[in-house]
């Protein structure tokens, strides 16, 4: 499988900044491309680390990229942790950044913050889920619809201790939810019913999931799952109700699929990892089998899949993950963790690679 485009940032791990990772990508009004992150600061590189929200910005395409410029820090919310951006053009114009705010194992949800200004201010956070929970909504995730409605999904872990710190009362098993505003962002509800798979042999459940809306109006939802490959739910009231889940034609271990539309020709691109992790397959420690990554697009609504691509070579041995998609004239730009060994663990390290379109369809 042929490996397509060029790296244009490699953020590795260093002194002081021990993680760069998950992200999300917009264009300003200005020509410029925007890209927002995870930047952990300190000696840690776990979940719960400190961590800050960097953007960085690039006037020429993606060619050359400006330094980190902090935008969000875990003090400014009395927090221990804000970590996976999604960023989105809001219906009035506005900037909507989305990211995580954890306090603890019992209350992490997303919030939203604005910009009317392009990114130079933001306003105050406002709450994406109602009651307290630890609900993991990945980076790149929030959509807008057709009809302005968002939609951010959202799984929810629980834990089975009243202890702040017992992480042994973590509960690895995420319960998917969908949380909908109608008014451009200022309040949110949640959707009729949530999804599970609801069989005892699982131990993720339904983790990380995504969503993307269909021509037809159809949301189209996924979760990474420990069974094999991710499964997939249906909404056809615009994200109120979902279909009882079930397996997907994505097979991939534990780790999140991405999809986005291509807005000039309307395909969708889909990046994941397409290998579970079967019995005897042999991984290094550092990848945590995400390897390899790979692409592929969909001309028929996601029923068929071609064109299939190599982001990341599994000889390479490097592990990927949390992708980020975004089109911007001739081109795609993907983001992702990309940990190579010398980086311990496949979380640490950050790629942008830019992908010329006409080469993916060549």
């Amino acid at each position: 499988m042929d490996q397509k485009g060029t790296i244009v940032l490699d953020l590795r791990p260093g002194p002081g900044n021990p993680r760069n990772s998950e992200g999300a990508f917009l264009d300003l009004r200005d020509g410029r491309l925007m890209f927002a992150y995870s930047r952990f600061n300190g000696d840690s590189s776990h979940d719960n680390a400190k961590a800050c929200i960097a953007v960085r910005f690039s006037s020429d395409e993606g060619g050359s990229w400006t330094g980190d410029e902090i935008i969000a820090r875990p003090e400014d919310h009395d927090a221990i942790n804000i970590m996976s951006v999604s960023l989105l053009r809001l219906g009035n114009g506005d900037i909507g950044l989305f990211y995580l705010l954890r306090f603890g194992w019992h209350d992490m949800r997303l919030h939203l913050r604005r910009s009317a200004d392009e990114g130079t201010t933001w306003g105050d956070p406002v709450c994406c889920v109602q009651g307290k929970g630890y609900y993991v909504t990945n980076n790149d995730r929030v959509i807008r619809l057709a009809s302005g409605r968002l939609v951010v999904p959202a799984a929810l872990h629980r834990v089975k201790s009243n202890e702040e710190s017992d992480w042994g009362q973590f509960d690895s098993r995420g319960i998917t939810f969908f949380f909908l505003s109608d008014d451009d962002g200022a309040t949110w509800r949640e959707a009729r019913n949530y999804c599970s798979i609801g069989v005892p042999n699982t131990r993720s459940d339904m983790q990380e999931p995504g969503v993307i809306e269909l021509h037809d109006g159809v949301l189209w939802g996924w979760a990474r799952t420990d069974l094999g490959c991710q499964y997939e739910t249906y909404s056809h009231d615009g994200g109120v109700s979902w279909s009882t889940p079930v397996p997907s034609q994505f097979s991939s271990p534990c780790s999140p699929l991405s999809m986005k539309r291509n807005p000039d020709n309307g395909h969708l691109l889909a990046v994941w990892n397409p290998i579970p992790a079967y019995n005897t397959r042999r991984l290094e420690k550092h990848s945590w089998g995400r390897t390899p990554l790979i692409g592929a697009i969909s001309k028929d609504e996601g029923k068929t899949w071609e064109r299939h691509f190599a982001v990341e070579r599994e000889e390479d041995g490097n592990g990927c993950c949390y992708v980020a998609i975004h089109f911007t004239g001739s081109s795609v730009f993907l983001a992702y963790c990309a940990g190579e060994a010398e980086d311990d663990i496949c979380l640490t390290r950050l790629k942008i690679r830019k992908m010329d379109l006409a080469e993916l369809y060549a």
